[in-house]
């Protein structure tokens, strides 16, 4: 039978809900606060989650937050419950990956329809993952990064609230949205185009003579292009003030064995994660010297760190025997860094305080080194 959790502070509508739900033939569980839901989230993992917005200790947004961590529980489909007839609660909530909202009171009808609807995309996106690619290696399938579920959610709730309610929302609304649905599509777009240089750069990694032709591959002019890529990505993330950008003299004498649009890549991908995942105000060192006949790129941040085991699970990542929607947040970029790196011959490497389990966030400096060969 399906399971649905509910997670919902007032008594009453909790046990309205937990009734209809029963009659309705479903397995309910009730949760009167945030992390008790989350408890039984994790013990049960329910096939969809109802959740009110508004609740003391941890809110519903903190709810869905703490669920995008899991990788086991960020597929299950979540419904907001908010009193509140306000849009920024809906676009918040559609930011961050919910897949519907109701407004209460919420009737049966609204209830049942909405997740039947859930259920109902869930087992599309599940057969989705489970179709071959085509054979690629082996025959081996891929399966879709769960990245892609959280910017396709935005694009079909923002879209979805235009359809049925543009008579009642401002052209300043409007243009909002639609501002959102764009920078939606422009994530999943780099996603895609991310999943398919991986599949490339595998294929290529079979071929002697391809990987030849890369490495035979040159770029002067390494310290213009790294500090262009640089300032670009900082200046997206309104990170300029944190970006320290270091070069040794002796670069501009430099060819550096790779093209330049993998260069750049490597560069977009490791500075991504760092803004991504480091707090504004926080440094982010980008590094850059000549040693050995080598080209030494650092870049290094001050944010939530990596884990030994993350760190580990990168090399892991690179077979397809490892299905792609098992990596979180950064796994798929680090991959294709790390395919492009060992492609040309060089090496990488990261180092992370926060291996060491420290709650100072300072102290999870992490540092990636990227050795790549000069001609």
């Amino acid at each position: 039978m399906t399971t649905i959790l509910v997670i919902e502070d007032e008594a009453t509508i909790l046990e309205s809900l937990i009734d209809i739900l029963e009659v309705s033939q479903f397995v309910a569980i009730a949760a009167d606060h945030g992390v008790l839901g989350l408890e039984l989230a994790k013990q049960h993992k329910p096939d969809l989650i109802l959740c009110d917005i508004t609740m003391p200790i941890l809110d519903g947004y903190g709810v869905l937050d703490e669920l995008n961590q899991d990788p086991e529980l960020s597929m299950i489909p979540f419904i907001f419950l908010t009193a509140k007839a306000d849009r920024t609660d809906m676009r918040l909530g559609i930011k961050m990956g919910a897949d519907d909202y109701l407004t209460k009171p919420i009737s049966r009808v609204d209830l049942l329809d909405a997740i039947a609807t859930q259920l109902k995309k869930r087992g599309i996106v599940e057969n989705q993952i489970k179709l071959k690619l085509g054979a690629l290696r082996q025959s081996i399938s891929l399966s879709l990064p769960h990245e892609m579920r959280t910017p396709l959610n935005g694009i079909l709730g923002f879209a979805d609230i235009l359809v049925e309610e543009h008579a009642s929302i401002s052209p300043a609304e409007i243009l909002e949205m639609a501002q959102d649905i764009h920078i939606c599509a422009e994530q999943l777009y780099r996603l895609i185009q991310n999943f398919l240089l991986y599949a490339e750069l595998e294929l290529i990694a079979t071929d002697p003579e391809q990987i030849d032709a890369l490495k035979r591959e040159g770029t002067n002019g390494v310290e213009s292009l790294i500090a262009t890529i640089s300032t670009q990505k900082a200046t997206q993330s309104d990170r300029i003030s944190d970006l320290n950008l270091q070069f040794q003299a002796e670069l501009d004498r430099v060819t550096v064995c790779i093209g330049s649009n993998r260069l750049q890549k490597i560069v977009e991908e490791i500075l991504d994660n760092a803004f991504k995942y480091s707090d504004r105000g926080m440094p982010v060192d980008v590094i850059v010297k000549y040693r050995d006949r080598n080209l030494d790129l650092d870049i290094i941040d001050r944010g939530r760190g990596m884990t030994t085991e993350q760190i580990a699970n990168i090399g892991a990542h690179m077979q397809f025997e490892r299905k792609l929607y098992e990596q979180e947040g950064s796994g798929l970029g680090l991959a294709i860094v790390l395919t492009i790196v060992q492609l040309h011959g060089g090496e990488l490497s990261i180092e992370s305080g926060s291996s060491n389990q420290s709650d100072n966030q300072s102290d999870n400096q992490t540092i990636i080194h990227i050795t790549l060969p000069i001609s």
